[in-house]
């Protein structure tokens, strides 16, 4: 493990996470950006389309391409929001809700089985890692800006 760097195993760390949950939603005919998407939408008053997108860290057009293929399936529908004349709110149908429930299960379910094998220190322990990662990043503390010189 000495050898591999930290970024190597977030990512192949959350590559096979999103394999496994794309199996999973495949066979409720989803995938896990729309399950993603689904748990990222308020289920009772909606979310405006401008918010979900940094919510999930995902890009405009990818968000549209997802919400698209959403709405198709029945999933969701867009309506005026009321707050924002010219925003919109995405909004769950029935069936978005019940594919919402079935998401929200699918990831608990892997919560829980990772806490089950996983200690609570340890656990703790991942948590705080992960936020410093995070703080570091939005912070620009690993790479500064270009005028700036190398390791200040």
């Amino acid at each position: 493990m000495k050898d591999k760097t930290i970024d190597y195993l977030l990512r192949a760390t959350w590559q096979a996470v999103t394999k496994m949950y794309n199996e999973e939603a495949s066979k409720f005919d989803s995938t896990m950006a729309t399950g993603f998407t689904l748990l990222s939408i308020d289920p009772e008053h909606g979310s405006p389309s401008t918010t979900l997108g940094p919510r999930m860290g995902m890009e405009a057009t990818s968000l549209s391409r997802i919400l698209k293929n959403m709405e198709n399936k029945g999933l969701i529908t867009r309506k005026p929001n009321p707050e924002d004349g010219r925003g919109v709110l995405i909004c769950l149908t029935p069936f978005g809700q019940e594919k919402r429930t079935v998401s929200k299960e699918v990831v608990l379910k892997f919560n829980d089985i990772v806490k089950k094998n996983v200690t609570d220190e340890d656990l703790k322990g991942f948590i705080k890692v992960t936020e410093t990662i995070n703080e570091l990043i939005s912070e620009k503390k690993i790479y500064h800006n270009e005028n700036t010189k190398n390791n200040e």
